[in-house]
C-alpha cells in the first residue's frame, strides 16, 4: 500500500507517501467482532483517513449481522463513515457469490481479486452486497507460478526460497487486492476530497475488464477494477490537501 518509491529497493506502493497506522485486531489469524470493532474506532479516533481490513469471517457469517446477533462491527463502520473515514475490506477467499462480513456491512467497500489477466481469481468471493459498494483489484492467481501472484513485503530473511526472494514473497488473496484499493483511497484523500467524493471517484472510474466500460456494475467485478490514474483525475479534488473537511452519504 505505502512502500517507499524511487529508492531502488523492493517494490513501490500505490500511495508511497502515505503514513501507515498498524492496528492489531487478530491473534494468530483469528479474533472477535468486538476486537475488530475496537480497532476501527481506535483508528478513526486517531486520525485515520482510510482503514484497510484484509480480514473477514467465514462464508455465511453475514447471517449473524443480518439477524442482529452481532452489531459491533456494523456500528463501528457506520461510526467511521460518519467521521469521514473510508473502510475498505477484503471480499473473502471462499469463492461464494457475495462478500463476506465485514466487507458485507453497509458503508464498507468490498474488494474482490483479479489475476494478471484481469480475470476473477478462482478463490475470490464475488463482490456483491446490498449497497453495491464493491470493486475488484489485483490479488493474484493462487495457482502454481510465483510471478502470477502479488509481490509482498515480509520480515527480513523470511522470503520464499521457491520464489527466489529473500526479503519478499508472492501471495494471492483478496487480502492482497484490498490494499491496492486502500492505496487509491489514500491518494484521493491527499487531494483534499470528502469521503463521499472519494467513494464516487473509486466506484465511478473503476472499469469493467475487456470492455473498459465505467459506471457499469457486474456480479463478477462490482463496479470494475480500480483505476488509480482515472480516480485521481475525477472531479472534486480540493485546492488544498490533507484530511477531509466533510462527509456525505453516497
Amino acid at each position: 500500500m505505502a512502500a517507499v518509491a524511487n529508492n531502488g529497493t523492493g517494490v513501490a506502493g500505490v500511495a508511497p507517501n502515505a503514513k501507515i497506522m498498524p492496528v492489531k485486531v487478530l491473534e494468530d489469524g483469528s479474533g472477535t467482532f468486538e476486537d475488530i470493532a475496537a480497532g476501527i474506532r481506535w483508528s478513526v479516533d486517531h486520525g485515520a483517513d482510510v482503514i484497510n481490513m484484509s480480514l473477514g469471517g467465514l462464508a455465511g457469517t453475514q447471517v449473524i449481522t443480518l439477524t442482529g446477533l452481532e452489531s459491533s462491527v456494523t456500528e463501528a463502520i457506520k461510526y467511521a463513515n460518519a467521521q469521514g473515514t473510508s473502510v475498505i475490506v477484503a471480499a473473502g477467499n471462499s469463492a461464494t457469490a457475495v462478500c463476506n462480513t465485514p466487507a458485507w456491512e453497509p458503508g464498507a467497500i468490498c474488494v474482490a481479486s483479479t489475476d494478471r489477466n484481469e480475470l476473477k481469481s478462482w478463490f475470490s468471493e464475488l463482490p456483491n452486497k446490498p449497497d453495491l459498494k464493491a470493486v475488484a483489484a489485483p490479488g493474484g492467481a493462487g495457482l502454481t507460478s510465483c510471478k502470477d501472484d502479488i509481490v509482498s513485503t515480509v520480515p527480513v530473511g523470511t522470503g520464499s526460497a521457491s520464489c527466489g526472494q529473500k526479503d519478499y514473497d508472492y501471495y494471492a488473496g483478496t487480502s492482497m487486492a484490498t490494499p491496492h484499493v486502500a492505496g487509491v483511497a489514500a491518494l484521493l484523500f491527499a487531494q483534499g476530497r470528502t469521503l463521499a467524493n472519494v467513494e464516487d471517484a473509486l466506484l465511478d472510474t473503476a472499469r469493467q475488464p475487456g470492455t473498459g466500460m465505467t459506471g457499469v456494475y457486474s456480479p463478477a467485478y462490482g463496479w470494475g477494477i480500480a483505476d488509480a490514474a482515472a480516480a485521481v483525475k475525477y472531479a472534486g479534488a480540493a485546492a488544498g490537501t490533507g484530511r477531509k473537511s466533510g462527509t456525505e452519504k453516497r
